[in-house]
């Protein structure tokens, strides 16, 4: 579980408590007026459980402010937006996940990603999609549709030429050496990358090894014209829309962006990277 979820449920959870005591009660008694153990009250008012609309209208009745119900509930549905399981997201397969894909860059004039330890999504050939979403399940533990999913994915990738919209993808170094697939496959994905620079709708850097960083790429993120910054963790994909973290994430790209290198600079480690695969 993110940090910044656990601080925003921490604080529903003490406006919770808030009016609890506001409404006079302690902990028994709203226990008592609502059905509930005292245990899930203690868990909603210390952070530790997520409330249901249905538990947040219940409250809001309880301790006498139902005109608060609605206001609640969106404070929670907005936790549920921004802060998504991959568990949760997956439980159908990848496919569903790649149509929600095309709908965000279909509806996107510019898009700025950055990869720390994989190819970019929209970059991605067809055997190394597949390659990452068939291990994606088996982490997981989810649905295995890596077939529907690669094919989503492929569509997706037709925005890349369509013109008006432009991509900008950053990608560190390392990535282009991480061997998650074979070494064909592999191979044939940094070939993929090559035939790309130069393409008119997409500007492709590399974040050097030896490059002197404002700060460290800690992990991936794209950023969705001004509207919409997507991040992926380990547990969770963070949907975040608000101007505080839009302008962060921003500072954040042009950080990285400025220590890029793009043309034949970019083409050189790309083509030295495959190198290395093929005489390990």
């Amino acid at each position: 579980m993110s940090t910044d979820f656990q601080r925003a449920r921490t604080a529903l959870g003490a406006r919770l408590r808030e009016l609890r005591i506001e409404a006079g009660h302690d902990g028994k008694r709203i226990a008592e007026c609502l059905g509930w153990q005292r245990s899930k009250v203690s868990r909603l008012e210390n952070g530790k459980q997520t409330p249901s609309p249905v538990d947040l209208r219940a409250w809001a009745v309880a301790v006498g402010r139902p005109d608060l119900a609605d206001d609640l509930v969106r404070q929670v549905a907005s936790l549920e937006t921004r802060y998504r399981s991959w568990r949760r997201q997956l439980a159908g397969g990848h496919r569903a996940r790649q149509e929600l894909g095309i709908q965000v860059t279909n509806s996107t004039d510019f898009t700025r990603s950055l990869e720390v330890a994989r190819v970019p999504g929209l970059l991605q050939t067809a055997d190394y999609a597949r390659n990452v979403f068939t291990v994606n399940s088996e982490f997981r533990g989810t649905t295995k549709d890596a077939e529907e999913a690669v094919r989503a994915r492929l569509r997706r990738q037709q925005a890349l030429y369509e013109p008006g919209k432009r991509f900008h993808f950053l990608v560190w170094e390392g990535a282009l050496h991480v061997l998650t697939c074979s070494k064909s496959v592999m191979a044939a994905q940094l070939d993929r990358l090559t035939s790309l620079i130069g393409l008119d709708t997409v500007s492709l850097g590399i974040l050097p090894l030896g490059a002197e960083l404002r700060r460290a790429p800690t992990h991936g993120f794209c950023i969705y014209d001004r509207r919409l910054v997507i991040v992926e963790t380990t547990g969770t994909e963070l949907w975040l829309d608000d101007e505080e973290s839009i302008r962060t994430y921003e500072r954040a790209w042009e950080w990285f962006a400025d220590c890029a290198v793009y043309g034949s600079q970019a083409h050189r480690l790309i083509i030295r990277a495959r190198g290395c695969i093929q005489g390990s």
